[in-house]
């Protein structure tokens, strides 16, 4: 039965009268009636007993009106509920990363974000980059994109999102091309090429390098990726990073990638929020898709 008719009999079960229902109901009381006497040919019998001044309902119609009633307030219920859920779907999203080669996957992401969810708005803070926790905790952003779980503090949430692998990316003619993989000795007479300093935000350095006692012979720092393959294409030097921030490059057949270390240098990402702010809905949805999307990119 259509939702219109449940208000068509709840409507003149209490009204009383056709006169009062149609204005209600936004109705001439001629195709009211129409209705009505439909509704009652579709379902075999009578819903009103018909008198001059009063309508009552009959045996049967007093059951519809009950289910009328129970059915268009739990409707109304619900949409009440989704009021107050898209209510806290809107807000703004301040979001940086401890290191810049993560900024090659987030473009792509906030542009599918302002599709699905346009009331979230989704700014890059890049003025945080390499103390995102710590910009997290003094309220300057909302989200840290990190390698490690923060420790010590009870006032912030880790949320793993995936696991990718840092490879060595090295011209053809590189010696080192030769090896199976690199092992930490076999950077100490390279000129290392990583995003930007401090040294203890580059994984590379952080995660194989250090525990290993290796320092690089040269180490420069260039912020542009596509400037970094360029001087790996000329052979100048070496730079590391996974494979899936260099999927909107195009590679020379001359770049060859090499693992690092015997099983491979891997590391975990993290997202860190405020854990007054997991509550709030479009915090959520974009924890959510955030995980959902870049999950594919270990």
């Amino acid at each position: 039965m259509e939702i219109k008719f449940l208000k068509l009999i709840k409507t003149i079960a209490e009204e009383g009268s056709i006169a009062g229902s149609s204005e209600k109901l936004f109705l001439t009381q001629s195709a009211l009636s129409h209705q009505l006497k439909d509704l009652e040919i579709q379902l075999g019998f009578k819903v009103f007993y018909r008198t001059r001044n009063k309508w009552e309902l009959t045996e049967e119609g007093n059951v519809l009106y009950k289910t009328a009633c129970t059915v268009i307030d739990s409707i109304g219920n619900g949409l009440n509920a989704i009021q107050q859920i898209r209510a806290g779907a809107a807000g703004t999203i301040k979001i940086s990363t401890e290191c810049y080669s993560f900024y090659q996957g987030l473009p792509l992401f906030i542009q599918k974000m302002k599709v699905l969810y346009p009331e979230i708005d989704v700014d890059l803070v890049l003025e945080a980059t390499h103390k995102p926790v710590e910009k997290v905790i003094s309220n300057e952003i909302d989200i840290a994109v990190v390698t490690s779980k923060p420790s010590g503090n009870k006032e912030l949430v880790s949320v793993e999102i995936f696991e990718d692998e840092i490879l060595a990316i090295i011209h053809q003619e590189n010696l080192l091309n030769n090896l199976e993989y690199l092992t930490a000795a076999d950077f100490l007479d390279v000129h290392l090429i990583i995003h930007s300093f401090p040294l203890k935000t580059v994984s590379l350095y952080e995660g194989f390098l250090n525990p290993n006692g290796i320092m690089p012979a040269k180490i420069s720092a260039v912020p542009l990726t596509e400037v970094a393959l360029e001087m790996v294409q000329a052979n100048i030097g070496i730079t590391c990073m996974p494979k899936w921030a260099l999927r909107s490059f195009r590679l020379s057949d001359e770049l060859k990638f090499k693992k690092i270390g015997s099983d491979g240098l891997k590391r975990r990402h993290y997202l860190v929020v405020r854990k007054s702010d997991i509550g709030k809905k479009y915090v959520n949805d974009f924890l959510l898709n955030f995980k959902e999307y870049f999950q594919n990119f270990g």
